[in-house]
């Protein structure tokens, strides 16, 4: 199972609290399509417009439920008693103040077919849901923390914590898609009974954890597994149910375009009403509408049976064998004593240490423990969650000697800290540095006026060569072993090396071009006016070869010359194709893309040949798939370094300038300054929500094509890049711009149209094509496509059917990877990208380049875009990971110090001190209180006007409520008091106790002697 966790924030004027309460009783769900906001309008259709909603509360591990109604849940919402409406804390007013963490259970979308077509399915998953439900809050009890204290310094294990749980069905689109929110309120009462904020920062690392216990809970529970072999279902290995999953895409396909229709129907509704936003019920009859198009019937309110009927028979006409009952299958679990262990702790760490990347490999015991608890979900065994625990425990703690500890003098470090490196990344990263430590060679500059004479001679006098790109051709064509030079987007890297191959050439010194993917490589190719080739096909021809272990970890390896190739099945002979001298040059383009598997065997091989490397890049712009730091590593090394300054590719030289200040403020209050100055210059485009801003990225595409001009349009995400992809599609076959009638199947079975952009994802040498090289479609054949480059119409290749079924997509819109390298007359940048995104989709445009925020206000917008603008701290060596790891143990909130507690009878620091049954007298209270609120309840519910005697009663339950709340918080905190005593102050006090409490007995059953009282 997979989801996200989202902050609602309080908003202007409370907004939040209403849109809350609007999405928990009249809003349908969305989640499959990813917003990026914390907080937005999610209004639309809903089946039933449900009274209360359930509320758990997790108190030491034991969860108890009762119900909300909307009264009580706005007062919950907001931070107060939904009882007393008595405020839990501090009452924090502020726009940005989080009121709800809202935690997404998505499962895989075939288990939703599954239970609308087997009711008993459908019964079995929501139990599974129920069982994880539970996992989930308990976990965050025991694991969350609040913060208290001036900055909160201190970290406050918790007591009790309250989640609201909503429950959907379906997506807004109709489309079967049962999941649930799990709303935790950020107000929680801590161990020592006092409420405060829960670390959200905490909730928000401990999700990656979240997810995997949904993972184990759907490939391991015996219950749910039982029920899918008796329907005669398996699961996948991705977990999805197999006989199923071919029915996912369709119902997808379906679902965008029905998000397509909507957003153009949102549209016409805006520009038929000017500066209004749709209510309720016109978002109601949109989505209807949407919902409607091309079905034989518009429907009118539509019941639930009729809706899982006509989504049964959209599935029967798809596949008609989806309805028939199946026979029941055996299962054949692996039992777990046949699991190896190790093998289990080498896939937690490839799993943590894959999801490291965008911190220098470092990652936190939370993603340890989660990359156990994905590991042991993809084992095979199926048994109930207590009894994997001593596994999953037992995997972690091999997996963690696995790993390098970059704080060990530290005793209390918080889980959610990343103080734990892959000890095979430690060693990739010390390896690097250790080979360009021997590289490093000082040499001499080529002669600076012969530069300029050959670039005069190759780019005429009309055109510029500024003084750092003289300096740089002059440091490659030079001697150093180790050159660097990096630059913004636009700096006009690639020019210059046509001048320095040049110099190269006429010291009879070869240069070899390469890049870390082969689009990159052509692209470097075509501009030089020289044969590019990609990095890897460098080091395949060397003797390099790569894989994956059983693990799933990267493997290298190297042929020697007479060795058996597994790939070709012949000896290797040794370099053929690319061999290099003493005194060559290696010319890394896009270095800041190069992992640092691939630099250790290029530094290696430079190392053995005696040619000289030159890293040419951006380290600043998109990251490479593995761990990052290559080009940095060598930069600390290279003798010659080189900074390009200039900009050259933009129209607007002040925009090129503001494209220098985006790449890297030195602070949040810089990156403000860039979005005032990036707004006032109207490139910020605000939008009220998701389904606007794909609006306007679609809308963006066709202002732009219908001028004949290319436009790149950059996301966050793969899915969010795939949803815009097809509404474009969409849009163009309403548009009677391309003929649905011939069509290709894609990747994910996404429909291919002649006329389509799409995106090839796999290099092929013998059909001449490229990963992430974008293409035209001509001409769709019965058993192969015909695509032609979008920048040279000339250049066509034939691929097959096969090819474009596994490795073409559409490519209108695509990721930070995807668009990297390419320069476009214009480019959008939606929301939702990290600062890496951003830059490069603000720096693709020589015309215009724009970024789309989803806000309320000019204010929010712009500071949204500031945030996208701050980047992490560059980990380039072990020194600088644990210097991070440092400065982010410093952020957390860390144990309360050790301090004299009050005595135990001081009765106005340890009011309930003297008693010894605290915790009968916390059980009481909270028993009475339970008692009170139900009585409450009752007679608000009762529908009767209450008289005045009635509300002179509601008012004294609600005091007396209100009390008995008071005694329990102090019992626990009492009770938490006690706790944290060294055993010899424990042992003291509980004499003390009891000789008051025989003395108390005495006074009784002697009347007329001085009583003792006892409160």
């Amino acid at each position: 199972m997979r989801g996200g966790l989202e902050r609602w924030k309080r908003g202007v004027g409370s907004q939040g609290v209403r849109q809350a309460m609007a999405y928990a009783f009249r809003g349908s769900c969305d989640s499959h399509l990813r917003a990026v906001t914390g907080v937005e309008a999610l209004a639309g259709y809903s089946g039933a417009d449900a009274g209360s909603v359930q509320r758990f509360t997790v108190t030491d591990g034991k969860v108890t439920v009762g119900a909300l109604d909307a009264e009580e849940l706005r007062r919950w919402v907001d931070g107060h008693d939904p009882i007393t409406d008595e405020l839990r804390g501090r009452d924090l007013t502020l726009p940005t103040a989080d009121l709800i963490l809202d935690g997404t259970i998505n499962a895989p979308k075939s288990y939703s077919i599954a239970a609308l077509l087997h009711p008993e399915l459908a019964t079995e998953f929501e139990a599974l849901q129920d069982r994880l439900r539970n996992s989930i809050i308990t976990t965050w009890q025991r694991d969350l923390n609040a913060r208290r204290g001036a900055g909160g310094r201190i970290r406050e294990s918790l007591h009790r914590i309250e989640v609201v749980e909503l429950q959907h069905r379906r997506s807004r689109a109709l489309d079967p898609h049962i999941h649930r929110h799990l709303w935790l309120n950020v107000k929680v009462q801590g161990q020592d009974g006092k409420w405060s904020n829960v670390d959200s920062r905490v909730a928000m690392k401990l999700h990656t954890l979240i997810n995997a216990e949904g993972e184990l809970a759907a490939r391991t529970d015996p219950q749910w597994l039982r029920a899918l072999a008796d329907h005669g279902y398996t699961l996948d290995a991705h977990g999805e149910i197999a006989e199923l999953a071919s029915l996912v895409r369709p119902l997808s396909r379906r679902s965008t375009q029905i998000e397509t229709h909507r957003a153009r129907l949102l549209v016409e509704w805006r520009d038929a009403h000017p500066g209004q936003e749709p209510d309720h019920a016109i978002l109601q009859q949109i989505d209807r509408r949407a919902w409607a198009t091309g079905r034989p019937q518009k429907p009118a309110p539509l019941e639930e049976d009729e809706w899982e009927q006509r989504i049964r028979d959209e599935i029967a006409a798809v596949a008609p064998d989806a309805v028939a009952d199946r026979e029941p299958i055996a299962t054949n679990p692996i039992p777990i004593g046949a699991l190896d262990r190790d093998l289990l702790a080498a896939k937690a760490i490839v799993d943590a240490d894959a999801r490291s990347t965008g911190c220098g490999g470092r990652f936190s015991p939370y993603d340890v423990r989660a990359g156990a608890t994905r590991a042991v979900a993809a084992s095979g065994i199926v048994s109930g969650r207590a009894h994997v625990q001593e596994l999953i425990e037992d995997v972690a703690a091999r997996a963690r000697k696995l790993t390098v500890d970059l704080l060990p003098d530290q005793r209390e470090c918080p889980e959610h800290v990343k103080v734990f490196m892959a000890a095979s990344t430690a060693m990739l990263k010390v390896d690097l540095a250790n080979r360009f430590d021997v590289l490093t060679h000082q040499g001499i500059l080529f002669d600076q006026d012969a530069i300029e004479e050959i670039g005069d001679m190759l780019l005429g006098s009309a055109a510029s060569f500024d003084p750092g790109q003289v300096d740089s051709a002059a440091a490659i064509a030079g001697t150093d072993r180790l050159v660097s030079v990096t630059g913004p987007a636009g700096a006009g890297k690639t020019t210059l090396l046509r001048v320095a191959r040049v110099a190269l050439k006429q010291q009879g010194r070869g240069m070899i071009v390469v890049a870390p993917t082969k689009k990159a490589a052509t692209v470097a190719g075509r501009e030089i006016g020289a044969t590019a080739i990609s990095l890897h096909a460098l080091l395949a021809d060397h003797g390099w070869r790569w894989g994956r272990d059983d693990a799933g970890a990267e493997e290298w390896s190297r042929l020697a010359v007479g060795d058996m190739d597994a790939r070709t099945g012949r000896a290797y002979q040794g370099p053929r194709l690319y061999p290099l001298r003493p005194g060559d040059r290696v010319v890394v383009d896009e270095a800041g893309m190069v992992d640092l598997h691939t630099a250790n065997a290029l530094a290696a091989l430079a190392q053995e040949s005696g040619a000289g490397i030159a890293m040419v890049g951006d380290h600043l712009q998109a990251m490479p798939v593995g761990h990052a730091g290559a080009m940095a590593c060598l930069t600390r090394r290279a003798t010659a370094v080189v900074e390009l300054t200039a900009v050259h590719r933009f129209h607007d030289p002040t925009y090129a300038a503001l494209t220098l200040r985006m790449r890297e403020p030195a602070s949040i209050d810089d990156a403000a300054r860039v979005a005032g100055d990036l707004d006032e210059r109207g490139l910020i485009q605000r939008v009220a929500d998701a389904d606007a801003a794909r609006a306007a990225m679609v809308s963006a595409y066709f202002r732009w094509a219908g001028e004949g001009k290319r436009v790149a349009l950059v996301t966050g995400t793969n899915d969010e890049a795939t949803a815009i992809n097809e509404q474009i599609q969409e849009q163009r076959v309403q548009r009677g711009q391309l003929d649905p009638r011939r069509m290709s199947v894609g990747q994910g079975e996404q429909r291919i149209l002649e006329g389509d952009v799409v995106q090839t994802r796999q290099n092929d040498r013998g059909l001449g094509v490229e990963n992430r090289a974008l293409w035209t479609v001509r001409r769709i054949l019965p058993d192969a496509v015909e695509v032609a480059s979008i920048t040279d119409s000339a250049d066509v290749r034939r691929v097959s059917s096969d090819y474009v079924g596994q490795h073409v997509h559409l490519a209108y819109a695509s990721t930070v990877h995807g668009i990297q390298g390419e320069t476009t007359d214009a480019a959008v940048v939606g929301p939702g990208v990290d600062a890496a995104g951003l830059y490069v989709g603000m720096t693709r445009g020589r015309l215009h380049n724009e970024a789309i925020a989803i806000a309320q206000d000019a204010a929010t917008a712009r500071e949204q875009i500031a945030d996208n603008m701050m980047r992490g701290r560059v980990e380039v060596s072990i020194d600088d990971s644990r210097g991070a790891a440092r400065v982010e143990l410093g952020r957390a909130a860390r144990p309360v110090p050790s301090a004299d507690v009050a005595a135990w009878n001081d009765r106005a620091r340890r009011p309930l001190g003297a008693q010894p049954s605290i915790d009968l007298i916390a059980a009481r209270a909270e028993r009475r209180a339970s008692e009170l609120a139900e009585e409450i309840r009752r007679v608000r519910d009762s529908g009767v006007t209450p008289s005045t005697e009635v509300q002179n009663r509601l008012r004294e339950m609600s005091a007396d409520y209100g009390r008995r709340i008071e005694l329990r918080d102090a019992a626990i905190a009492e009770r938490y008091v006690r706790e944290q005593l060294p055993a010899s102050r424990r042992v003291e006090e509980d004499r003390a106790r009891a000789t008051l409490a025989a003395a108390a007995d005495a006074a009784v059953a002697s009347p007329g002697k001085d009583s003792i009282s006892i409160r």
